[in-house]
């Protein structure tokens, strides 16, 4: 038998895929779950629209701004590049896209990975056969290496007035705990140095499946927000939760946050303090006592930080029902808040209430809002002068950094800046002597 002296076939160039991911930390993860697909199939990412032989552009339809940006973010891809799918929360209702895009390659709903890929298949096969070893264990992350989004579950059972979610994405579908678990592994082992749990309404995580159990190293663990925060906290990585809906059994969890767990931090949406806003919004409107949870949990835990999101201008709301929201926020004296203008959004039954505020007056209400939060927020961040805090460097040149804090999530919170004697590299976590404190941001030296 002879060797054969023909020259090998030419390799066949990888496909490259342009991606642009929108919107909120649910549909990031979203994006990572195609990508990671994509790249186990052997297609390359590329940096630029027009180097691509085909763009994915994953959108938000939560408010109308958004959908905005959603299709100018189309539209530029289109021109560009002409070969586009798009995907996620505004492809749930496809007309307004088709209407002004037609020649788009495909549009998808949020969640439909299978689409999006085959859409992909049909645009531009791939080169050749999957491997595995084309993806790290963890997969594709649009996060920098240090900190990732960990999704629990899609979808969401509430009917909030003023939000249109659970008919792009469903009513609640949560992940078994140890597919949760094992994903969180993966990530630490990667590298991962903060977990950011993630999902329409967190603390509702199980209630659909029954917190059924599943497996995870030796032992069942329950689709439950306790027993998941639970197991969460022995993986070694800070553990931060997002999107916590005020349910009674969240008092479970701050034990966990005063043990060190799990970071001392609460993302809790509360969107406002007025008991008849509250029940317009289909909201829980028992502020009162939840200022009073809010006292039990410092009590417990005296490191807790809270964060919140609140809505003025919602329709009908009057001068009195303001008060009571600043009345509210001066007591409660949250570490973390963020004011929106209330914006209808096509489809919500909000938009049906009627009676809306004037735009100039929801204006001026957020500025005394945010003004209201900025003299708590100061006299909050001034109480840690002094302090030797962790932090994690999100950005680092040589002995000067900036990080975040246990207090702080990424993109939406403060910075700590930082000076060192020694070089800091971005994952590292160390302490920090605060010295200098404003309204968001701490000022100190590692220690």
């Amino acid at each position: 038998m002879t060797a054969s002296l023909l020259p090998p076939a030419p390799a066949k160039a990888a496909p490259k895929i342009s991606f642009v991911s929108l919107g909120c930390p649910k549909a990031l993860v979203d994006s990572e779950r195609i990508l990671t697909h994509l790249r186990a199939e052997g297609y390359e990412l590329a940096r630029r629209h027009d180097g691509a032989d085909v763009v994915i552009v994953n959108t938000c339809g939560f408010l109308d701004s958004a959908k905005a940006e959603s299709l100018s973010a189309i539209g530029e891809a289109m021109a560009e590049n002409g070969r586009v799918i798009v995907t996620g929360c505004m492809g749930a209702q496809p007309e307004e896209i088709r209407e002004k895009y037609p020649n788009l390659l495909a549009v998808t709903g949020p969640q439909a990975y299978e689409s999006v890929v085959a859409a992909v298949h049909e645009a531009v096969p791939p080169a050749h056969d999957p491997f595995l070893d084309l993806v790290p264990p963890q997969g594709v992350k649009l996060t920098p290496r240090h900190y990732a989004y960990l999704k629990i579950s899609e979808g969401c059972n509430n009917r909030c007035t003023f939000c249109i979610i659970p008919s792009l994405r469903g009513d609640l579908v949560s992940r078994p705990a140890g597919d949760v678990l094992r994903e969180a592994e993966k990530l630490v082992k990667a590298g991962v140095k903060e977990l950011l749990v993630v999902s329409q309404d967190t603390s509702a995580y199980g209630v659909d499946i029954r917190y059924a159990s599943s497996p995870w190293r030796d032992r069942e663990v329950r689709a439950k927000f306790y027993d998941l925060a639970a197991e969460l906290g022995t993986l070694g990585a800070w553990v931060r939760m997002h999107y916590v809906y005020p349910y009674p059994h969240v008092d479970e969890v701050i034990p966990l946050m005063a043990e060190g767990k799990i970071l001392p931090y609460l993302d809790m949406p509360l969107q406002h303090a007025s008991p008849s806003v509250l029940r317009r919004m289909r909201r829980p409107g028992n502020q009162e006592r939840q200022l009073e949870r809010i006292r039990r949990w410092r009590e417990i835990c005296p490191d807790l930080a809270i964060r919140s999101t609140f809505i003025v201008g919602f329709p009908g709301e009057t001068e009195a029902e303001f008060e009571e929201l600043l009345t509210w926020i001066r007591e409660a004296k949250l570490e973390r808040v963020g004011c929106f203008e209330f914006e209808p959004v096509g489809g919500a039954v909000a938009n049906g209430l009627g009676d809306p505020v004037p735009p100039e007056v929801k204006a001026e209400r957020k500025r005394r809002f945010m003004e209201a939060q900025q003299t708590v927020s100061v006299r909050l961040q001034k109480a840690r002068i002094g302090k030797r805090l962790p932090v994690l460097i999100d950005a680092a040149d040589g002995t000067v950094a900036k990080g975040r804090s246990k207090y702080d999530a990424p993109e939406i919170d403060g910075t700590v800046h930082i000076t060192s004697r020694r070089p800091l590299r971005v994952g590292d976590i160390v302490t920090v002597k605060i010295e200098r404190a404003d309204a968001y941001d701490l000022y100190g030296s590692a220690v």
